[in-house]
């Protein structure tokens, strides 16, 4: 099984960043079939645009622009690329980086597929850094990416085993269909529980309120969307349950920092 090296992806590799500890790449995907292998260090696999897939011994992951997984140094997968330009943004982890942030590596096991909007949108905001780059660029990326691994550390702790069944139920509703104008009243009582109760317990286990989530699950989208040069910023709004572009421009840019224009010039720059 092949053992790759530090900043050694398989593919055209357009820019690699040496941060002391944390290496950034930014890869072209252009094989095919990638047989199984491992990397020499723990890893985020960021697609910024078209599909991959990626196999390894407990499950397949279907990926597609804006999707994260994180990989353990020692997790061995595989990789197959449908037909089409696909392009990943990797952030890779040495050891001695985890050690001087008080971070226990082997705490995060084998491959994470990461679904949590924010660790999407700072995994993002990591790589509109590596565009603007400026002399506060390397704090920024530090910073953010101790947000995300506090995340997934976080998501470790037996406490977050513990959510109560509607928690769960309300992520899955909410998922299916985030376009949707929903009621409190009617939510609460497809969960069997009480709107105050909702309303008031909804932030303890999604760290921000109802509406604010629904929106992060819509920008979320667009994120994917505006990965694909061709489709407009008109077209996205509505797709993504936006009553007009101007409210998908404000929220976007509440989250984001910056407009879904800026954004899509940076992911095709």
């Amino acid at each position: 099984m092949k053992h790759l090296q530090t900043g050694e992806f398989h593919g055209k590799t357009s820019k690699t960043l040496d941060l002391n500890g944390v290496i950034l790449t930014d890869t072209e995907y252009t094989h095919a079939k990638v047989d199984w292998h491992y990397h020499e260090n723990a890893y985020f696999t960021f697609i910024l645009q078209g599909n991959v897939i990626e196999g390894n011994k407990k499950e397949i992951y279907t990926c597609s622009a804006g999707s994260l997984l994180y990989h353990n140094w020692q997790d061995p997968h595989y990789n197959i690329k449908p037909e089409g330009f696909t392009r990943g943004f990797h952030i890779e982890l040495k050891d001695t980086w985890f050690k001087n942030f008080s971070f226990n590596s082997s705490a995060l096991q084998g491959s994470i597929n990461i679904s949590n909007p924010d660790a999407k949108f700072l995994l993002y905001k990591i790589f509109k850094e590596t565009k603007i780059w400026d002399d506060v660029s390397v704090l920024a990326i530090q910073s953010q990416l101790l947000q995300v691994l506090s995340m997934m550390y976080g998501n470790t702790e037996p406490a977050q085993h513990n959510k109560p069944l509607w928690a769960g139920k309300i992520e899955e509703i909410l998922r299916d269909d985030f376009t949707k104008s929903y009621r409190l009243d009617d939510l609460a009582t497809s969960l069997g529980i009480h709107p105050v109760h909702l309303s008031r317990y909804f932030s303890k286990y999604f760290h921000c309120g109802l509406a604010e989530y629904v929106r992060k699950l819509r920008v979320e989208k667009s994120l994917a969307l505006l990965s694909n040069k061709k489709t407009s910023l008109t077209d996205v709004a509505f797709e993504c349950g936006f009553s007009d572009q101007s409210h998908f421009n404000r929220c976007f840019k509440d989250i984001m920092g910056v407009t879904p224009f800026t954004f899509k010039k940076l992911i095709h720059s």
